[in-house]
């Protein structure tokens, strides 16, 4: 086996032995409030013993958890609490609609369901109908707070889970148009951390981490909360992105290291503060999700003296895949190289077991240690993308000469949009859902700011007096607010091509003024 650093058996057990060595240092920050350590282990503890509770006392082992929350203590408390009681956990966006939660949580079949207070309203009547009793509120007041045990004398973890044990259940968009669950194990979790470390190394004790991206989201989790525990620093969480909250934190908390999305870059470079933003204690930003231009990249460096470094991945392979290594040169469009164990190849679109030359354009197959076990009760799917060990990303790339990865294209259908990924088909049968709509196709758009943005085509039934505030605001009311389209079209006729299929590449140029 290639020769890693650290790798622990767990994420707990990781922070088990960071607070014993470091109890009293600053572990998390939440706007007015911080943990240390020893406070952080303590109040892990305390939830974890409560889960336990709920099932008698028994271990959680093969069960899930779910979180719906926003950043915060308690969503960073919930998730390392879920793996220490032995349960998986299963991040869920909170602002979901009630058709999106529900799907997620009948799929997930969680034995107990943690949930911001002030999206009662939506998720109460799908506990109700899924027959979930066991559930916990997060609120503002001291008993709806995970910090309450922070002071406990006695730190008792139910249960060090195992290494091949279910760590998480990531739900990931799908071509089909409802989101599957992606099964990562610990040890799965935890190899990528080290995997990841050996291409972005950190100093340990001395890092401060922003967490500005959704710790429901597999980035965050991966790059900032477990990334902070692994170097045995600081997390400082915000509750939302917000430009001047981003660039405050930045100075006032001498951050070291920044995980951020391509288009919050963007967003930070051309906020009216940034040029009076200190970044003298920036070491490394990271990014992931879509390349960042060249001259994106080159601009940040040179305005801020810290390099971005980027890398590729997905929630089926741990999350990372590959990085471009600290100290390495920039190249532009390059997501990097494989880390460390990963072996990437590029192969025909048609049978995808031709291996492709360096150069030439292909799907991107990855094989290593961090690779997903499988899609949760998708038998089919699982065996489509995990093939004699190799995972089929989906994505079009290519390898330079000297092993670079470039992400060129993708094979499945789907928009990455402000760095969460939408499956055009959901949208599509959302509209459908329409007693009005006839046909419909959505498509990916290019976006300055967002990278790209969903654009939705529309036929309506004849005489309907639909219109395309109707069609939007039909949406908002059953997708989250960054799948519901940015622009509507009703249409006439729907493109077709000559064998009498949607043809979506015309659609697209219907939104290219």
């Amino acid at each position: 086996m290639t020769n890693y650093p650290k790798i622990y058996p767990t994420v707990v057990h990781m922070l088990y032995q960071t607070a014993a060595e470091f109890n009293d240092k600053i572990a998390v920050k939440f706007e007015d409030r911080q943990l240390s350590y020893i406070q952080y282990l303590r109040c892990i503890s305390g939830l974890a013993r409560q889960l336990r509770n709920f099932n008698r006392d028994q271990s959680l082992r093969g069960q899930r958890v779910a979180l719906i929350c926003n950043n915060s203590i308690e969503m960073a408390v919930g998730l390392f609490a879920v793996h220490a009681s032995g349960g998986q956990v299963v991040p869920i966006n909170p602002i979901y609609t009630s058709r999106e939660l529900n799907h997620i949580l009948a799929d997930a079949e969680p034995i107990i369901v943690i949930f911001d207070e002030k999206i009662l309203d939506v998720v109460e009547p799908i506990l109700k109908k899924l027959n979930i009793i066991n559930y916990i509120k997060v609120g503002d007041t001291p008993d709806n707070r995970f910090d309450i045990w922070q002071n406990d004398t006695k730190i008792k973890l139910p249960e060090m889970p195992e290494p091949d044990d279910y760590a998480t259940l990531q739900y990931t968009g799908g071509t089909t148009g409802l989101p599957k669950g992606v099964n990562i194990t610990h040890k799965q979790l935890s190899t990528n951390l080290s995997q990841r470390e050996a291409s972005w190394p950190t100093k340990e004790g001395e890092e401060r981490v922003l967490c500005v991206m959704p710790l429901f989201h597999v980035f965050a989790t991966s790059m900032a909360l477990h990334l902070a525990v692994y170097c045995k620093s600081q997390l400082n969480i915000l509750s939302r992105y917000h430009p001047k909250t981003v660039l405050d934190a930045i100075t006032q908390d001498s951050i070291t290291l920044l995980p951020l999305g391509p288009t919050i870059f963007i967003g930070l470079m051309g906020h009216a503060e940034f040029d009076n933003t200190n970044f003298s204690s920036l070491r490394m930003a990271y990014s992931g999700s879509a390349p960042l231009p060249a001259e994106i990249l080159q601009r940040w460096e040179k305005l801020t003296g810290c390099p971005i470094l980027e890398g590729y991945g997905q929630s089926e392979a741990g999350p990372v895949v590959s990085a471009v290594s600290e100290g390495s040169a920039m190249i532009a469009g390059s997501v990097g190289k494989p880390l460390i164990d990963t072996e990437v190849q590029i192969v025909d679109l048609e049978s995808g077991t031709k291996v492709l030359n360096s150069g030439e354009l292909g799907e991107i197959r990855v094989k290593g240690p961090q690779i997903m076990s499988g899609y949760r009760n998708r038998p089919n799917e699982t065996s489509e993308a995990l093939r004699d060990s190799w995972l089929y990303t989906g994505d079009i790339g290519e390898l330079d000469s000297s092993g670079n990865l470039y992400i060129r294209d993708r094979k499945k259908d789907m928009v990455i949009v402000s760095g969460y990924n939408v499956y055009p088909r959901e949208i599509d049968e959302v509209l459908h859902l329409h007693q009005d709509v006839l046909d419909v196709a959505s498509v990916g758009v290019s976006d300055s700011y967002r990278g790209e943005v969903i654009c939705a085509g529309v036929m309506l039934n004849k005489g309907s007096m639909t219109t395309v505030e109707d069609l939007t605001e039909f949406c908002s009311e059953r997708l989250a607010s960054y799948k519901v389209p940015s622009r509507i079209k009703i249409l006439r006729e729907m493109p077709k091509t000559t064998v009498g299929k949607t043809d979506k590449a015309a659609v697209k140029l219907l939104f290219s003024d």
